[in-house]
């Protein structure tokens, strides 16, 4: 048994070392994790580049870890349910499992929590938080998912982008049977919303996309899009004015924004919205001020919820579509990546390797 393991530390903007760490000495309470596979998004390009998370000092990222239980502790498995060979995904929040919120299912909102997976300091013992390494330690609070062991380990590794689409579609945005979804942004998140809103009986779903999206926007009609809509460009149109023609006047019942940085969706969600429709706002700003007209929510007598993650009922979920194997997820995964090049699998999902076509994208650190 290795006394050390590998794993990409970011130790500063567009700067990540492959490094070697001690291998975690386990107890009763926690565990090992044998990391599978990693998946890359958004967020990771955004902290890669140095506009989120600001200057905690070096980490190792990577908050999708799916991967085989290596080590387990004897409280900890019961706890968790599992033994070693069992596959699982982990969530990125890492609560303290005994406060008031956590005892009445609002464990995202904990006060204690001090951890997390891909953003916690390398100088928090043991280091190994992050699923960009060969392991990762499995701390006491961890919330383990188990997951199909058949499955290939980059369709299972969409646990998240998955479970982001059940949540912000179907129980923040509420879509239901017949409605209109809008969905803001052709990204992995945003396909998998298209998925998530199908799989709830949606009947019409709309996709926005820039012109260099054109091979996210195929594929979001291939998972049941009914129109998708180029935003810039020479062919791009107003996004309100498209949705209004579409529904006959009647526009969406939910609308999804998820474009990260960009400001003017905002109000085009707020816009494009029926009256007492339901907008969820996910994609981040990086902290910019975004001009918002008030009135627009009071006098359509909006519903707008914030959109923080990904929780418990919907990873559930999520694996549980993954498990059927109803959708063809295989065609959204186009890179797969050993630990060495996270930093270019980073770069293939930000668009920054030409001719990528990036959509889902995981690093395989045993590869």
């Amino acid at each position: 048994m290795a006394d050390m393991v590998r794993a990409a530390v970011q130790v500063g903007p567009r700067k990540i070392e492959i490094r070697e760490l001690p291998r975690p000495k386990i107890g009763p309470d926690d565990g090992l994790l044998r990391v599978e596979a990693n998946g890359i998004c958004g967020s990771d390009v955004e902290i890669y580049k140095g506009h989120m998370r600001g200057d905690g000092g070096p980490f190792v990222p990577g908050h999708e870890p799916l991967g085989i239980v290596e080590e387990v502790g004897e409280r900890a498995a019961q706890r968790w349910n599992v033994q070693p060979g069992d596959r699982v995904a982990l969530e990125v929040i890492v609560p303290c499992r005994s406060c008031h919120n956590c005892l009445t299912g609002r464990y995202q909102s904990c006060p204690n929590r001090k951890y997390g997976h891909g953003v916690t300091p390398l100088d928090v013992e043991p280091g190994l938080w992050g699923g960009l390494a060969e392991y990762l330690y499995l701390t006491p609070g961890a919330v383990l998912h188990k997951v199909d062991a058949s499955l290939p380990a980059e369709l299972a590794a969409m646990f998240n982008p998955l479970g982001a689409g059940v949540r912000w579609a179907v129980h923040l945005g509420g879509a239901g049977l017949g409605d209109t979804v809008l969905v803001l942004g052709a990204g992995q998140r945003g396909i998998a919303s298209v998925i998530a809103a199908k799989a709830a009986g949606a009947g019409t779903v709309i996709v926005t996309g820039l012109e260099s999206d054109a091979h996210k926007l195929a594929l979001a009609k291939e998972f049941g899009a009914d129109h998708t809509v180029v935003v810039d460009g020479d062919g791009g149109v107003d996004v309100v004015e498209r949705v209004r023609e579409i529904t006959d006047g009647a526009m969406a019942d939910v609308v999804l924004e998820l474009t990260p940085m960009a400001t003017q969706p905002v109000t085009d969600a707020l816009l494009a919205a029926r009256h007492g429709g339901r907008v969820v706002l996910a994609g981040l700003k990086g902290n910019r001020d975004v001009p918002l007209k008030t009135d627009l929510i009071i006098n359509r007598a909006l519903s707008v919820a914030g959109a923080f993650g990904v929780d418990a009922r919907a990873y559930a979920e999520a694996i549980a579509i993954i498990e059927s194997r109803r959708f063809p997820l295989e065609k959204l995964h186009t890179h797969t990546f050993g630990l060495e090049d996270t930093a270019l699998a980073i770069q293939t999902l930000a668009g920054e390797v030409p001719g990528s076509q990036a959509v889902h994208v995981s690093v395989h650190p045993n590869s």
